[in-house]
């Protein structure tokens, strides 16, 4: 189709849908219940875990965005309980997914087999004893944290048992399909059989690669509302070729129809950009939200810098001396636009919610730091703390401990 026929969607209405199509610009409900949290995983698709605590950890964060204060226990009971409707697999990094879906990701598994060689020489020198090990004692034992295989009454001293070896092979494993995660207690994974962890029906199905992936490409769809390719391949990790043909197949069956986007193009050329076929299209989008660095609206970072012009990284692992903006800094939204960033810390010991650094961004408002206060104050209530402590570092930090007061 000729890029003259195409439709054109402004990169506001582009934006606004994206948001739309996250769950944000809804009322929020009066009570956050299981039904709710069931249907925003499923809108979305996944829950992105990353472990670090110091603010509140990843996976729990795109809730309270969309739906506000929440009981995370019941979260706890979806996502990690043994018998819980969702597991985790690598869905776009590791992630919470629906139990049925682990067909889909067979293909993944085939392919992480094929790339790390298991039952080649490399592989029996490298883990097989150590993964032989593992598979009876967890057939033995049932689903178990490594900590639990790694006490001393099962460490042994050498090359095989030692706790990098026992973790790596367990990880591996876990990517093969051979391993399961049974839920997790006190964040720490449990691992077990499939046979464990899934219905005879999950593990009986088959579904070809070409009608995962075609799957696969529905859900980035209707979880992006509108991208280009690499958006879409992005969001459960795709490649390109296969990504595009699915797309292909989805805009034969109308459940998608390529758009043009002004500003969205690549190395001077419009960008392919396609847009959910039910997609809503909201004249406005009304939001106020702390965003994970991994919440899936700016997880990839040329889509935010397109959609929104937020240059983002995570500076977790940057040398304290060169960090620009913090340690845990998450993107503040504000209706259709992030406005400014933040860095958090939760101060459980003290009762605090403290702000270790506050800057704005060019789409920042006179709105903006009083908005921000009322949300860090929700924020700290959801956390069980009493008091929010904006320090004096960034460009939005006198004006947000001024409206803080």
């Amino acid at each position: 189709m000729a890029s003259s026929a195409l439709s054109t969607i402004s990169p506001a209405l582009a934006r606004r849908i994206a948001l739309a199509a996250q769950g944000f610009g809804r009322p929020r409900p009066a009570t956050v219940g299981t039904r709710q949290l069931n249907g925003l995983i499923d809108r979305i698709g996944l829950l992105q875990i990353d472990s670090v605590n110091v603010f509140e950890r990843s996976h729990y964060l795109p809730v309270f965005a969309r739906l506000g204060a929440y009981d995370k226990a019941l979260l706890d009971a979806l996502t990690m309980r043994s018998h819980a409707p969702h597991t985790e697999y690598v869905a776009h990094e590791a992630a919470f997914v629906r139990r049925e879906d682990r067909p889909l990701f067979q293909w993944r598994m085939d392919a992480m087999r094929r790339r790390y060689g298991t039952g080649t020489e490399a592989w029996d020198a490298s883990h097989g004893r150590t993964a032989r090990w593992l598979l009876d004692e967890l057939a033995a034992n049932g689903p178990m944290a490594a900590s639990d295989i790694e006490h001393e009454e099962n460490v042994r001293k050498g090359p095989w048992w030692g706790w990098s070896e026992v973790k790596r092979t367990l990880e591996l494993l876990f990517r093969f399909g051979d391993v399961a995660i049974a839920g997790r207690n006190r964040f720490e994974r449990r691992y077990a059989l499939p046979e464990q962890v899934f219905a005879s029906s999950v593990l009986e199905t088959r579904v070809e690669t070409t009608d995962a992936v075609r799957e696969l490409v529905r859900r980035s769809v209707r979880a992006l509302g509108i991208g280009t390719l690499s958006d879409i391949a992005d969001y459960y990790r795709l490649k390109s070729v296969p990504t595009q043909a699915a797309l292909a197949d989805l805009e034969d069956a109308g459940e998608v129809s390529r758009v043009a986007v002004p500003g969205w193009e690549r190395a001077g050329r419009p960008a392919p950009v396609w847009l959910a076929t039910d997609a809503r299209l909201p004249r406005r989008v009304q939001a106020s939200a702390l965003l994970s660095p991994f919440d899936p609206i700016v997880w990839e970072r040329a889509r935010a810098l397109r959609m929104f012009g937020l240059d983002y990284r995570i500076e977790i692992y940057t040398p304290a001396p060169k960090r620009v903006y913090g340690y845990y800094v998450l993107p503040v939204l504000q209706d259709d636009r992030i406005v400014a960033r933040v860095d958090l810390k939760s101060d459980r010991q003290a009762g605090v919610l403290i702000v270790r650094s506050a800057w704005a961004e060019a789409e920042a408002d006179d709105e903006t730091p009083a908005r921000l206060a009322a949300l860090l104050r929700e924020a700290a209530e959801w956390q069980g703390l009493s008091a929010v402590q904006v320090r004096e570092r960034g460009t939005l930090a006198r004006e947000l401990a001024a409206a803080q007061s």
